[in-house]
């Protein structure tokens, strides 16, 4: 009987420390994700700043060495042409630069993140242009609307944009 006992007592020790051991790493897992999804956020709120601000080098330092921007059938790619696409350089046959705009607010709403593995992760949302007005002659107005894809991934510990896409083909 002591034998028997023993043995249930050592089998729920046994079953116990399994759960145990089974929770601890789920709960890594989830602590990692939320880490995840705050270093992610903070990624999309720097994007949408060195875009606000034409600040072509941060910009491009957001994306992977081999990113990607779409805008339907356009894609720019690599950190240099990122950087020229935002500082206007990447024109062709020697166009002079556009007329200074008005200043932008690139937003995102009703975003979501889906984590496909521990480095990869991807992010559906709308995004919004608005384009400050200037007083009562020039009021803000809304400059562009759509659905964009983020494809991120994770680089020496840092998450950055590997693609961005805002006007993808449902």
């Amino acid at each position: 009987m002591k034998n028997l006992a023993a043995g249930v007592v050592l089998g729920a020790v046994m079953f116990t420390a399994g759960a145990v051991f089974t929770a601890s790493k789920s709960d890594d897992d989830t602590l990692r994700q939320v880490r995840d999804r705050q270093q992610i956020d903070e990624l999309m709120w720097r994007y949408a700043r060195a875009l606000d601000t034409g600040n072509a080098e941060a910009y491009a330092a957001l994306y992977s060495p081999d990113g990607q921007f779409s805008a339907g059938g356009n894609a720019t790619k690599g950190r240099d042409a990122l950087k020229a696409m935002i500082a206007g350089t990447g024109r062709q046959g020697g166009a002079q630069p556009a007329a200074p705009r008005p200043q932008l607010y690139h937003t995102t709403a009703n975003h979501q993140i889906v984590f496909i593995d521990k480095d990869h992760a991807r992010i559906d949302a709308y995004h919004i242009t608005a384009a400050a007005g200037s007083g009562r002659e020039t009021p803000p107005r809304l400059a562009g609307v759509g659905r964009s894809i983020d494809e991120l991934e994770r680089v020496n510990g840092q998450w950055l944009l590997k693609s961005r896409n805002v006007a993808p083909v449902d």
